[in-house]
């Protein structure tokens, strides 16, 4: 007797399926990206840049950590000052001295080589929050920062993961609406477009459901407001860690 083909699980496929409940205003833009992290299995929906306006702050830590790293040296006590309130409170003056010192887009651009980040451009001169990125790759970068096959030390990634884990209270929502309680570690990013109004809103981080513990990036544009972003964002992240948390 023949062996009975088991029918193949597309996650992609299901997540965008899942995603048909989302409400998505006219105009505006969203693509996400989950990844559980017990099965290795991950989705991704939707595609295109996006502006990461304050993700990019992660980002820009990492490098400084990488670089850190590769120097044998530990932070500086006013590196460790501009971090704490760059990733906590997302403080852009600490941001702007630090992308600075990682060598701006350049810098970025080198230590995302080794991240794994193949579509992510750094903004030009001092505009770090027009950097380009992807669902995809800020995926990758989460990735970095919590996975154990990484760039980063495990010092690097427990300092990075605990900065994030510490957000100011007003920022405390994205993906951490898909998280039970406060079982979350996160950063946001909110920028309005001067040329047209409309808001970039995106989150990043990990969360963790029933136990198990999710990547989710979310990142949206074209929004008319603040708070339509933020619960489009929300939404987005509750649906894809939906497709790995109920299977």
């Amino acid at each position: 007797m023949e062996p009975v083909a088991q029918p193949t699980v597309d996650p992609d496929g299901l997540l965008a399926d899942a995603m048909e409940s989302v409400t998505v205003a006219k105009g505006a833009e969203v693509s996400v990206a989950v990844l559980d992290v017990d099965s290795g299995e991950s989705a991704t929906y939707g595609d295109g840049s996006f502006d990461t306006a304050s993700i990019v702050k992660v980002d820009i830590l990492a490098t400084l950590l990488l670089r850190a790293q590769d120097e044998g040296r530990a932070l500086t006590s006013t590196e460790k000052a501009y971090a704490t309130a760059m990733i906590e409170n997302s403080d852009n003056a600490s941001t702007s001295a630090l992308w600075e010192t990682i060598g701006r887009a350049e810098g970025l651009a080198a230590a995302n080589e080794r991240f794994g980040l193949r579509s992510t451009e750094g903004g030009d001169g001092m505009l770090w929050g027009l950097t380009q990125t992807t669902a995809e790759d800020q995926l990758t970068l989460l990735q970095q920062v919590f996975g154990d096959d990484s760039a980063l030390s495990k010092a690097s990634r427990t300092y990075l993961q605990g900065l994030m884990a510490r957000i100011a209270v007003d920022q405390r929502w994205g993906v951490s609406a898909a998280a039970d309680g406060s079982k979350w570690a996160l950063k946001n990013g909110w920028l309005p477009r001067s040329t047209t109004g409309l808001w970039d809103i995106n989150s990043i981080g990990r969360v963790t459901v029933d136990g198990r513990d999710y990547l989710v990036a979310a990142l949206s544009n074209g929004n008319a407001t603040k708070a339509e972003g933020v619960s489009l964002v929300e939404a987005a992240a509750k649906v894809a860690v939906s497709v790995f948390a109920t299977a």
